[in-house]
């Protein structure tokens, strides 16, 4: 997915001084989500939980949104031109609905509810997505994850996974990356993940096995949640530190709840993100922009879109200065900064 806004904002990120931590600090930072319109009049808007001022990281996941349930007929769906991206891997998840993904690869993909499809960027790709014409609704999340400075420049990629389901108290378990719940995802990662779907029925609570090297953040799609004893509202995501080995959740309402859970271990270099493009200085987000306007090779080109390719917004007029995630407990993370 392209983040369509006009006037991105540019952030240069990076994991957080662990030493300066306070001894004593919440189990758990509630992040509000914001509204951001993809697009033109009848733009599919999408809540964004990452970046924001708050928090830049969770892992290596350094982009969250999530949009619908919305009404095609009405809203026009998804329809998102050629755009291209740098320096990530971009994933796809869907609750409802089915989108068509085109790529530079010559990729023609159909995305579904239940099945990941996981896109490099590395060097540089562009991709077109688009609601197909029988979906009457569209629902589901799109995530980034920032490659690591080895791997920055990888080679395009495609991958594509349908998980099975696990049921563990009350629970059914998707895991699209990593490992947990018993499942592990064949998807190939730059950095090690955890991506998963958990349904939890009414009133039900689970108990999770987690690495304690990860960091984690619980997305709310529908119910009350409750991660660690903190209630969780739909749209909103809650962010748990490294250094516990357990993760519980309980449904705090008397229908079912779906999340999505997202973990890695503190992603401890500084990139710079602005618009489609990942990289490690302002002059990498010069270059890629310079490239994608002169119709530079590096992105190729998507076949089939019976359109024109997006194209980049203006850059500020200012150098990209530094921004990492805050210390916690120098600010209220429940309450939404935005630029």
């Amino acid at each position: 997915m392209s983040n369509a806004e006009t006037a991105p904002e540019a952030l240069q990120c990076g994991a957080p001084d662990e030493a300066d931590r306070p001894t004593r600090e919440p189990q758990v930072d509630v992040l509000a989500p914001r509204d951001v319109p993809l697009g033109g009049p009848r733009a599919l808007h999408v809540r964004r939980t990452l970046p924001q001022r708050a928090r830049t990281l969770i892992g290596a996941w350094c982009f969250a949104d999530h949009y619908g349930p919305v009404e095609v007929p009405a809203s026009g769906g998804m329809d998102l031109p050629p755009h291209p991206h740098t320096g990530l891997q971009t994933v796809s998840w869907l609750f409802a609905g089915e989108i068509e993904h085109r790529d530079s690869l010559g990729t023609l993909a159909r995305i579904r509810p239940g099945e990941v499809n996981l896109m490099t960027g590395g060097h540089g790709i562009c991709h077109s997505e688009v609601s197909t014409p029988d979906t009457q609704i569209v629902h589901g999340v799109q995530l980034w994850v920032a490659l690591p400075e080895e791997h920055r420049d990888a080679a395009r990629g495609f991958q594509h996974h349908a998980p099975r389901t696990v049921r563990i108290d009350g629970a059914r378990i998707r895991v699209f990356l990593g490992t947990l719940a018993g499942d592990t995802s064949p998807v190939r990662t730059f950095t090690p993940l955890l991506g998963a779907q958990i349904d939890l029925e009414p009133r039900a609570a689970v108990e999770l096995a987690v690495a304690p090297s990860f960091e984690h953040g619980l997305l709310v799609d529908s119910g009350d949640v409750r991660l660690a004893g903190t209630v969780l509202r739909p749209g909103g995501l809650g962010y748990r530190p490294r250094g516990t080995g357990t993760l519980a959740l309980e449904n705090d309402s008397d229908a079912p709840a779906r999340t999505i859970l997202l973990g890695g271990p503190p992603f401890e270099e500084e990139i710079v993100m602005w618009w489609n493009f990942i990289g490690r200085s302002h002059d990498d987000i010069v270059r890629a922009r310079e490239d994608w306007e002169a119709g530079s090779d590096r992105f190729g080109e998507v076949e089939g879109y019976p359109g024109d390719r997006l194209t980049a917004p203006r850059l500020p007029n200012a150098v990209i200065t530094p921004r990492g995630n805050p210390r916690r407990g120098t600010a209220d993370p429940g309450k939404q900064d935005t630029p």
